[in-house]
């Protein structure tokens, strides 16, 4: 199966990011956008276990380092209701130097408080090594969460943290053993950490592009759907609706070639096709510059509605113009394809039933007496020409000139009054006023 040249480019590097820029953007924006409830319950959580810090040293600490400890958790906590407030910013799911700078700062602090913690229980001949590496997991973990995808932000956040986090254990650890220890233990996070933030990457990675690739078989379905449907109907079916209207005014319209039996018998079948589907183009380019809408096609004829699901000011000034755009466009389709091709044009005004029926092969379809009459009337119209029923030249609106009203017997309606659409004015002529 050939591919898709439109789809964007799939390709990651070593690091997992994609080479496509857009597609990049639009994931790390998506992730953190996601990722916005967890990182507010982060602060929470981090502000929450710094004040019972705060509620606990007053047993242990001296008033000074009490204070020290205070002069330390003020800004850790102004941080952290930055960040949360950062996270309602709508520019914040494009800006990773917030978690970058917020997550920093708070380690480092954490980092500071957890050093002066070391100098009181070094007082108490008690060894806590352990509480600054704790500590500084906790944030570690949720820095690895919050760049996930990013390895390269998270890689930098990383090593501004093990600088840091060295030169303190360099300036309160004379022993080298337990630096050794310490070190060990802070290179094993460190590298836990970097494969967590990897391998969430990478997973989110694959769900993001399993979610896009269904996204875009959604929108390819939605736009098959519309294609076949209006937009409107097509909601009502999603939503589980019977789709069934009536419409007590609009105006139908067929065209028909002109011997087109004896044509299809003279041509190629694909020369056939080429001239249907140029004819087809050309009346679709003129229903969606109308506004009428299309029913549907049945062998050469067209079928199109005035008035139904596109609502109009007046459906039948609608329905005329399409049948003469529809006609000026002819001498450009004959000489694309060399066949000197003609058309009826057939109108009448009154009301119809509109729905969807069927599980298989839906379509919007209409149904009444005013698409036999209109059926009936085009077989009246004269080649290149258009024909109206009474009521469709009683709503017209313009300066158009029709000639004398002709009354016809048609098949399976009886007589009525059949107004032709006049190329030029003459005596015989009923001017059509608005």
């Amino acid at each position: 199966m050939q591919q898709d040249q439109t789809a964007p480019d799939m390709a990651h590097t070593l690091s997992g990011r994609f080479l496509d820029a857009a597609l990049e953007h639009r994931f790390v924006t998506g992730e953190r956008t996601a990722r916005v409830v967890h990182m507010r319950l982060f602060a929470g959580f981090l502000a929450a276990m710094l004040v019972g810090y705060a509620l606990v040293n007053p047993l242990y600490f001296s008033r000074q380092d009490e204070l020290r400890f205070t002069l330390m958790l003020v800004p850790a906590l102004v941080i952290l209701a930055g960040y949360a407030a950062a996270t309602a910013w709508r520019g914040y799911a494009s800006r990773p130097m917030i978690d970058f700078a917020s997550l920093l700062g708070v380690a480092f602090l954490i980092m500071a408080e957890n050093a002066l913690l070391f100098e009181e229980m070094q007082r108490a001949q008690v060894q806590l090594h352990a509480s600054i590496a704790i500590n500084g997991l906790i944030v570690m973990a949720f820095a690895a969460i919050a760049f996930a995808g990013q390895v390269r932000w998270f890689a930098a956040w990383l090593g501004c943290h093990a600088v840091v986090y060295f030169g303190i254990m360099l300036v309160t650890e004379a022993d080298m053993i337990p630096f050794i220890y310490a070190t060990l233990a802070y290179g094993t996070s460190a590298a836990v950490m970097v494969l967590l933030n990897w391998s969430v990457g990478q997973a989110h990675r694959q769900t993001f592009l399993l979610s896009d690739a269904l996204e875009a078989e959604r929108a390819k379905t939605e736009e098959l759907l519309f294609n076949v449907l209006p937009p409107a109907v097509a909601a009502r079916l999603k939503a589980g609706q019977v789709v069934a209207d009536s419409y007590p005014d609009v105006s139908v319209v067929f065209i028909d070639i002109c011997g087109f039996s004896d044509l299809s018998r003279r041509i190629s079948p694909g020369h056939l096709v080429d001239l249907l589907n140029g004819f087809f183009l050309l009346a679709d380019k003129c229903a969606a510059d109308t506004g009428v809408e299309k029913v549907k096609t049945i062998g050469d004829a067209y079928l199109a509605i005035s008035g139904g699901n596109n609502p109009s000011h007046n459906s039948a000034d609608a329905a005329i113009r399409f049948g003469e755009a529809v006609i000026a466009g002819l001498p450009e389709l004959r000489a694309a394809t060399g066949i000197d091709l003609h058309i009826r044009v057939g109108i009448h005004t009154g009301p119809v039933v509109g729905g969807v029926i069927g599980e298989t092969r839906m379509a919007y379809d209409y149904w009444g007496e005013t698409m036999n009459i209109a059926s009936r009337i085009e077989g009246a119209a004269n080649p290149d020409g258009i024909a109206v029923s009474e009521t469709t030249w009683m709503r017209g609106r313009g300066d158009r000139h029709f000639e004398l009203p002709q009354m016809l017997t048609l098949k399976g309606v009886g007589e009525m009054p059949v107004y032709r659409l006049a190329e030029k004015p003459s005596a015989e002529i009923i001017r059509l006023v608005g």
